[in-house]
């Protein structure tokens, strides 16, 4: 591609994302840092059905799966990026599916948005293993965005990882097992399994890339059922930066 081609392709790309960003403005299953609605998803979806986010759900094919196999329940998608969010939400327009929403917001601003008790399940579906161990605070399932989800969290409510960075599946297993907490079903492989749960069959635009290449899809099922205290947050620090060490 010569310079002024890819200086073109680049401007349209540009335009793509600007449209698309106008369009989740005046979508009604969109909301941007929705302040005020800690506590009122139910009367937004009009169904008091069980609440389920996918986080960092990129084109929200999780938000929109799962909608699609439990019509009683209510889902919505959350990421930054309002061009990805575009995708799901587009089809879940087209489709009809009124329980499934989504929120373009920072992650870490989860517990503005969602009240106590409010959320009943958590997807973490394919996010950035983000690999030094210097940047593990900025996992997903770092204990620093667990104490978050905590907050929001159902007593008896789930946080599910699937992903295909070995790395991420084991960090996020010793995070399980140093602050204690309740480790109810975890797979190395999740297609090598006889039976493969209907939810687990949903595949997202990033699974599709086997970006890690393990040829391997890993999954783990918990509960963030106690407190995570902060001095084990130095343990887990020193532990991935001997990691990075070697």
């Amino acid at each position: 591609m010569t310079k002024t081609r890819g200086n073109v392709f680049l401007q349209l790309m540009g335009q793509k994302k600007l449209i698309r960003f106008e369009a989740i403005r005046h979508f009604a299953n969109v909301l941007e840092y929705p302040q005020d609605m800690k506590g009122k998803w139910s009367g937004f979806f009009r169904n008091p059905g069980k609440l389920t986010l996918e986080l960092a759900c990129g084109k929200g094919e999780y938000a929109v799966g799962l909608g699609r196999l439990y019509p009683q329940r209510n889902f919505i998608g959350m990421d930054i990026k309002g061009n990805r969010i575009w995708r799901g939400a587009k089809t879940a327009l087209d489709e009809g599916l009124r329980n499934v929403a989504f929120v373009r917001s920072h992650i870490d601003k989860i517990t503005d948005y969602f009240a106590g008790g409010e959320v009943s399940e958590i997807w973490i579906t394919f996010p950035d293993p983000q690999l030094r161990g210097s940047r593990a605070k900025k996992r997903l399932t770092h204990p620093r965005f667990l104490r978050l989800y905590r907050q929001v969290l159902a007593p008896d409510g789930i946080v599910h990882l699937k992903t295909d960075s070995p790395d991420l599946y084991k960090f996020t297993l010793d995070v399980i097992g140093l602050y204690n907490l309740a480790l109810i079903e975890e797979s190395a492989d999740v297609y090598a399994q006889p039976v493969v749960k209907p939810e687990l069959q949903i595949k997202t635009h990033y699974e599709s890339l086997d970006i890690a290449q393990s040829n391997r899809v890993h999954y783990i099922c918990f509960r963030v059922d106690r407190e995570l205290p902060l001095e084990k947050d130095d343990i887990l620090k020193q532990l991935y930066r001997e990691q990075d060490a070697d």
